[in-house]
């Protein structure tokens, strides 16, 4: 074990990238994603996302349906699968693919020079400025298949996992863009099924409000999968006939936000992160109701959790060393960095302690209270929430007796915090000395 390398103390390094697309051209665009792929493995990279069928463009429309640009995508498919040869990172790319005389929006993993599994995208929209059936057809029955890809059967359906032999908990699943936005997408079910790391290719375009939708549709995944969710949308160069585009990238875990790159970039941009696989694990055997959810779905799911995935596994060979550590540390951790989060923690914490001293005030029949304070944030907090419990209860502030018991160590800021408290909180505050009763009780 390396001490000082990521991954050895359970990270792993993801991207989410995006390229300048060169519409239906894709040995360019290959091009492209091998410069940002060569990039993410100087970083120590093990996953690198681009967008929804990176190697076309996502707005080529008609063309789709053109042999000369369909050859030209294997053409350029294979030219990627020989330079990952050098490369350990894992790349998965978009690509539109012929199969059974239907084409396939699909997600293509490659991993060091082969091809691992094709994932073809499950939902198809066909509404508002969508209508992907004319020139594709659903994945979501293709469980089971393969493609033959340069002369190679490879692995095709929704059902791929892609497990790391010598990363302990990285395991991928891939999904296609309008995947993520149905009520039970393609990753929920990997995810139960063991999947940590979520990957998404995206070619949503920009609309009013979208990015927020993006966002909480990745934050969401994230924390009811408990995984880490990587999604890439298209960006820069994709055609502006009718729609425009962000190049928005995310990265959650668990609902937190690790990294996003600018949006309406200039150029080609992505966003890196570690993603602690421990933490997953550990939020999953102390969540137990992920387990009885598949377990559940299994026994009476109508088919969801009844099909076991099939796993490709991959030798990632992560490099070693310190590479440093991509994820914010917050110094506070339990204190929100974003004001109004912080102002929202802080009256529900409040709150919650002042309801629950209300609730148990009735309970025990309305006594008094007696607080000792000694000017520190524990009793001061305990106090104010004495003073405005009773306020709300109807009752006077005099029923609290707090009491300041200043002895041998109490210094005289900490006896004026507490005794000033006091005398702006409550009619009558106490002081008792108890440096002669610490005496006495030892002899």
């Amino acid at each position: 074990m390396d001490f000082d390398s990521a991954y050895d103390q359970g990270f792993v390094r993801v991207a989410a990238c995006t390229i300048t697309t060169a519409i239906a051209d894709p040995q360019a665009n290959a091009a492209a994603v091998l410069e940002a792929a060569r990039a993410c493995f100087d970083e120590g990279v093990a996953v690198a996302v681009f967008p929804e069928l990176t190697l076309t463009g996502y707005a080529v429309d008609d063309l789709l349906l053109q042999e000369p640009l369909l050859d030209a995508v294997e053409a350029a498919l294979a030219e990627l699968v020989v330079a990952s040869t050098d490369l350990g990172t894992v790349l998965v790319v978009g690509a539109p693919l012929r199969h059974n005389g239907r084409l396939l929006n699909a997600a293509v993993v490659i991993q060091g020079g082969r091809i691992l599994g094709v994932a073809p995208k499950s939902y198809l929209p066909t509404y508002r400025e969508f209508y992907e059936r004319r020139h594709f057809a659903p994945g979501d029955d293709r469980r089971g298949e393969s493609i033959v890809l340069d002369g190679v059967p490879v692995p095709l359906g929704p059902d791929l996992l892609f497990r790391a032999t010598d990363v302990p908990g990285l395991v991928l699943h891939v999904e296609v863009c309008e995947d993520m936005w149905v009520p039970v997408p393609p990753s929920a079910e990997a995810a139960l099924a063991g999947a940590t790391v979520l990957a998404n290719l995206s070619g949503s375009p920009i609309t009013v409000g979208r990015a927020e939708d993006r966002r909480l549709l990745v934050r969401s995944a994230s924390a009811r999968c408990l995984a880490a969710y990587v999604y890439a949308a298209a960006g820069l160069g994709e055609s502006s006939t009718d729609l425009s585009w962000d190049g928005q990238t995310l990265i959650y875990e668990v609902g937190e936000l690790l990294a996003e790159s600018e949006r309406f970039a200039d150029g080609p941009q992505r966003a890196v992160a570690d993603v602690d696989l421990v933490r997953l694990r550990q939020e999953r055997l102390r969540q137990g109701t992920f387990d009885d959810n598949r377990r559940s779905l299994a026994e009476h799911g109508n088919g969801l959790g009844r099909t076991t995935l099939r796993t490709v596994d991959f030798e990632l060979s992560p490099p070693r060393g310190d590479i440093g550590l991509r994820r914010h540390v917050d110094r506070f951790p339990f204190v929100p960095d974003d004001a109004e989060r912080l102002a929202l923690d802080c009256y529900e914490a409040y709150n919650i302690q002042v309801s629950g001293r209300e609730q148990r005030l009735r309970a025990i029949g309305d006594p008094k209270i007696v607080i000792g304070g000694s000017g520190g944030l524990d009793s001061t907090h305990a106090l104010i929430v004495a003073a405005k419990a009773m306020d709300r209860l109807g009752r006077p502030r005099s029923d609290i007796h707090a009491f300041t018991l200043p002895g041998f160590a109490t210094s005289a800021g900490t006896k004026g915090n507490a005794t000033r408290l006091s005398q702006a909180l409550l009619p009558q505050p106490h002081e008792v000395h108890i440096g002669d009763g610490a005496l006495w009780s030892v002899g």
